[in-house]
């Protein structure tokens, strides 16, 4: 309970000294977060797999946001863009591992070695 005060706390002084705007953006991402987290914990175990491997279009839309956004005049703007290219890259393969595997697990092997779907 402490650690949930101090918490409190410290959101109370980053809203005295932080700008509107960031505060309105940050209580939007507080409240993605939290929904998130609920969508997921209500989610059977067995649909954990299908429910990640949607999020290569998550994935996707940040490569594009960060690909937009490497083009800046700004260098530290363009080290984080490619810095998160390169992330979800990889988020995007690894994605796309896990749904290979998953689906052959649903394939039939005949006996000469053939697979049917």
């Amino acid at each position: 309970m402490g650690l949930l005060a101090v918490g409190g706390v410290l959101m109370l002084l980053l809203g005295q000294v932080a700008p509107a705007s960031f505060m309105q953006h940050f209580i939007v991402f507080v409240l993605a977060c939290f929904i998130g987290f609920q969508v997921i914990w209500k989610v059977s175990h067995s649909l954990h797999t299908p429910l990640m491997a949607v999020t290569n279009a998550i994935s996707g839309i940040i490569i594009l946001g960060a690909i937009l956004q490497i083009g800046s005049g700004s260098i530290v703007v363009s080290v984080l863009a490619a810095i998160s290219v390169l992330i979800a890259s990889i988020n995007i393969v690894g994605g796309f591992l896990v749904t290979r595997r998953m689906l052959a697990m649903f394939q039939k092997i005949l006996s000469g070695g053939e697979t049917i779907c």
